[in-house]
């Protein structure tokens, strides 16, 4: 069986941060599905890069997929702002199962809202590191973190880092 990465995500997405990991999720044999706040609705990334989201957060289930991967960009900070929480749960069930989750740049923001993050160690574009810390994370300057099937990075320019983090967590985690 065939796994399936969740990749939540909204407008004004950090373009490579989607499509580069996206591929090489792909390329590595394994299927995505995104998620977002309506089936069918195309998103649009900061570079123009366009994304139809094949799920809507109502009705997406974390028990269906295997990893979840949040690409940065202004996109978490929109996707924190649904009143009702959703992403933020739909990424608790993650931790609580400790499936891996890949978070790249402003992504570890939608970590915040699992309230799970205390104790754990990861990375982020430098201006969201404080709100990290602040929810009790360990924060480091490093390409890529891994702390157990948390993965994180900080910028585009850590693509190839976290890309390959995310293929072996993948491969480690088959099941």
């Amino acid at each position: 069986m065939t796994q399936t990465v969740a990749i939540i995500l909204g407008n004004d997405f950090e373009d490579i941060e989607l499509t580069s990991p996206k591929e090489a999720i792909e390329e590595a044999g394994y299927n995505t599905v995104i998620i977002g706040s309506e089936a069918g609705e195309e998103v649009v990334g900061k570079h123009g890069t366009k994304a139809k989201v094949d799920v809507d957060i109502g009705s997406a289930e974390p028990s269906d997929y295997s990893a979840l991967l949040i690409p940065g960009g202004f996109s978490p900070d929109h996707l924190r702002g649904d009143v009702e929480g959703r992403y933020g749960t739909f990424a608790k069930a993650f931790i609580k199962e400790d499936d891996p989750i890949f978070a790249i740049c402003h992504g570890p923001q939608v970590l915040i809202d699992t309230d799970d993050l205390n104790g754990r160690t990861l990375t982020a574009v430098l201006n969201v590191r404080k709100d990290l810390e602040n929810a009790g994370a360990h924060v480091k300057d490093e390409s890529v973190v891994v702390d157990k099937n948390l993965v994180t990075s900080r910028t585009p320019d850590d693509l190839d880092d976290f890309n390959k983090a995310i293929v072996d967590t993948l491969k480690n985690n088959e099941k």
